[in-house]
């Protein structure tokens, strides 16, 4: 199946710095479909394409933690590799919900995204983000992880939260840019982007140093 180009206006691409000159004559194409990775790459200044394409998310079960986030991320690129032109940069991503050695999806159902958010309540989590960076002659791939503690929430929340939000295209059912991170995370430890799906920090640090 060929990867679809989602068409979004050019000048939401426009750089407004050089801060990667040696990546200049390079086309990052960021292979995701999540509305939130796209504003993310946007909030590094940096040019880009999005190409998507649905891959296989299983994983084999001996896996856990960063090692499900990074697996998926390295598969995600490799569903693109007999298409790389020799210009081109691949960036792609998952993100993972890990709870009580347990690792949370996206949720299937309105009840399996309830019983997910009950799971979180008053409870500690952690989330990994995978991300792979490929081109023809090199990939770099690396994860990053953030604690988020969340307060007691009642079922009235989660349900309204749930209903109005619709998070099924989230890992763990829930966004943390959105009413449940405002009203139920109590602190986080680590980096706030990587909830949101992409450690920008340390994928500017890895861009830095991609040749």
């Amino acid at each position: 199946m060929l990867p679809t180009l989602l068409q979004i206006p050019p000048t939401a691409y426009i750089s407004k710095m050089n801060l990667l000159p040696h990546l200049s004559s390079k086309k990052i194409i960021l292979a995701s479909k999540s509305p939130r990775r796209q504003q993310l790459l946007r909030g590094l200044e940096l040019v880009f394409e999005v190409r998507t394409k649905n891959t296989d998310e299983s994983f084999p079960p001996e896996l856990s933690g960063q090692d499900i986030a990074t697996y998926l991320a390295k598969a995600k690129a490799d569903a693109f590799q007999s298409e790389i032109n020799e210009n081109e940069i691949y960036i792609t991503a998952d993100t993972i919900v890990w709870i009580n050695d347990h690792v949370l999806n996206k949720p299937e159902s309105r009840e399996e995204a309830v019983q997910m958010l009950k799971n979180l309540s008053n409870n500690r989590h952690i989330v990994y983000t995978g991300v792979a960076i490929t081109s023809i002659a090199q990939q770099i791939i690396f994860f990053d992880s953030t604690e988020v503690y969340f307060t007691q929430l009642s079922e009235e929340e989660i349900i309204c939260y749930i209903d109005q939000y619709k998070p099924y295209d989230k890992a763990g059912a829930y966004g943390v840019q959105e009413l449940i991170g405002y009203i139920g995370i109590e602190r986080i430890n680590g980096s706030y982007y990587n909830v949101m799906g992409l450690p920008t920090h340390k994928l500017y640090d890895a861009l830095k140093a991609f040749r």
